[in-house]
């Protein structure tokens, strides 16, 4: 294995895997950390944490975990991957998890770049924006666990390290490799251990990764991984379109725990064609909804039915704050999973799960050990096969059309 990733949601990880192999890396998404060897034609291996909002010694814990396993199985540079809205608190886990890699690591320049332009996320100045809108004004000052209130990743990721944080700016990224690796130097020599890096375009990422292909530690969104790829060009083995998709036929049934405008808007559109199930935070509380109810009415409503609470950011406001955010989060996510497990038992073959909670809460009840990379159905969410009779679609909450549940479908079932 050359390339060794650590990701802090499946959604993200998947996202991860399906650029690595894109840009022709076999890759390989791992669910938590393997008990065993990675297969011998592995070039680049994810392996997928839901550690993004759990407490940081935990997430710490688990990303070492994760580090020790990928070094064992020889990788020569290893990418700590967060969200492209770098989602955390305050005091949350991204800066505490980078710290403790970088010193498992001896790693002393390292880069910060949660951009990712192909899905309108763009670091600017250092600020980060969605589309041409400052994070903070995103809609995701509301997320429900992570809300983000400040768009300046220098500033942000000072409030969750002691390490000093630098800056490259677009003049040094839009001049090249060679002036990025000069400019993030310059950093490090001024005292920053952590650099973050400009990109407004997928142009930039290629060279950010040229210029960081000797670096022990990067850290990023999925989209860094695009400038990855190319540093082992002479070395891959794997086939340029990566294993033909063998098509899943079957019933499919989407689950939905998002509360981002786009997930918001899919699940409007769905409904319109298609059973739909709401689940409240008070439903999942007080079991008046149980997973062999729901999975027992999805069934029931048949193919590409859809159960989901994703609701507007005011209702969600409001349950945390009778029930407690955690609680809220707990019981839903436990109720999705639980109701993915029934839902499998009995004989569904296709899975689509949107968000980033929610999708970690369901592979951690299914615990497929690793998942094949398929094709892409919209940019950052490829297909994916858990088993022989099962396949995946991880969404994160910001990402896909419109049309998405429909259109995914499709693509598992070999279309386009």
């Amino acid at each position: 294995m050359l390339l060794g990733c650590i990701g802090d949601d499946f959604t993200g990880s998947s996202d991860l895997a399906n650029t690595l192999a894109k840009g022709g890396m076999k890759t390989v998404q791992y669910t938590g950390v393997p008990n065993n060897p990675a297969a011998a034609d592995v070039e680049a291996g994810v392996v997928a944490l839901k550690s993004r909002s759990i407490e940081p010694v935990d997430a710490v814990a688990q990303s070492l975990a994760a580090l020790e396993w990928l070094k064992n199985q020889g990788c020569e540079q290893f990418f700590f991957k967060y969200c492209s809205t770098f989602d955390s608190t305050p005091d949350g886990n991204i800066g505490p998890v980078a710290d403790a890699l970088a010193d498992a690591l001896d790693a002393h320049k390292i880069i910060v770049c949660p951009a990712f332009p192909g899905t309108g996320r763009a670091i600017f100045q250092g600020h980060l924006f969605v589309n041409d809108t400052l994070l903070s004004e995103s809609g995701m000052e509301h997320h429900p666990l992570t809300p983000m209130t400040d768009p300046d990743i220098r500033r942000w990721l000072a409030r969750q390290t002691s390490q000093s944080v630098g800056h490259v700016s677009t003049s040094s990224v839009f001049d090249g490799a060679a002036a990025i690796a000069d400019a993030l130097e310059r950093e490090h020599s001024a005292g920053h251990r952590y650099i973050v890096v400009d990109a407004i375009r997928d142009a930039d990422l290629i060279e950010i990764g040229k210029a960081t292909q000797d670096l022990p530690l990067i850290t990023g969104g999925s989209g860094v991984a695009l400038g990855l790829p190319a540093n082992y060009a002479d070395r891959l083995k794997a086939p340029k379109n990566g294993p033909a998709w063998r098509a899943q036929d079957g019933p499919c049934i989407a689950l939905s725990g998002s509360c981002s405008q786009t997930t918001r808007s899919q699940v409007d559109k769905h409904k319109t064609n298609h059973p739909s199930i709401e689940i409240t935070a008070e439903d999942a509380l007080s079991g008046t909804v149980t997973a062999e109810q729901l999975s027992s009415q999805l069934l029931d409503a048949g193919h590409l039915a859809l159960a989901y609470s994703s609701a507007d950011p005011a209702v969600v406001a409001r349950a945390q704050a009778d029930y407690g955010r955690e609680n809220v989060a707990t019981a839903l996510e436990g109720l999705f999973a639980n109701t993915a497990k029934r839902l499998v038992a009995s004989g569904v073959t296709k899975l689509l799960i949107a968000g980033g909670e929610t999708s970690g809460a369901v592979v951690e009840a299914l615990h497929p050990e690793a998942l094949e990379i398929g094709p892409e159905i919209d940019p950052g969410v490829p297909a994916l096969r858990a088993r022989d009779d099962l396949a995946l679609v991880l969404k994160s909450g910001n990402f896909g059309a419109p049309d998405f549940f429909v259109k995914a479908n499709r693509i598992l079932e070999g279309g386009s």
